[in-house]
C-alpha cells in the first residue's frame, strides 16, 4: 500500500522518532510512503541538524520520498533557508502536483 502522512499534531516528533523513521529505516514500516508534509511547529523537524530531519532527508534520498514543508509555517518561523536536503517548500497545490503520479492508495493525517 503507497500512502502519504501529513504532520499536523504537536506529538510529530515523537511518533516520527519512536516508530515510523526507525521503521522506514529498517524496511519494516509495512507501507510504501511516497511522501510527507509538515505544518506548523512541526516543519522545525526538517531544519538542518534536526536528527529526525537529516534521518527523513536520508530516506527521501535513498527511497525518493518526497518531503514538504508548508510555505507560509517555513516562513513564518525564518527558517526557509535551514531546511535539510531533500525538503521542499510548498502548498497545497504543490503536494498535489508533487503526489499527482504516485499511485497513492490513503493519505494519512497525524
Amino acid at each position: 500500500m503507497k500512502v502519504a502522512y501529513i504532520f499536523s499534531t504537536p506529538n510529530a516528533h515523537f511518533i516520527l522518532s519512536n516508530m515510523i523513521v526507525p521503521q522506514l529505516e529498517k524496511g519494516k514500516h509495512g507501507f510504501d510512503v511516497a511522501g510527507m508534509f509538515f505544518f506548523v511547529d512541526n516543519t522545525f523537524l526538517l531544519v538542518k541538524e534536526n536528527d529526525v530531519g537529516e534521518r527523513l532527508s536520508k530516506i527521501a534520498g535513498e527511497k525518493g520520498m518526497l518531503l514538504m514543508a508548508c510555505n507560509k509555517c517555513v516562513y513564518d518561523r525564518k527558517i526557509a533557508d535551514d531546511l535539510v536536503e531533500n525538503a521542499t517548500i510548498g502548498c497545497f497545490p504543490e503536494l498535489h502536483e508533487a503526489l499527482k503520479g504516485a499511485g497513492l492508495d490513503q493519505v494519512i493525517t497525524l
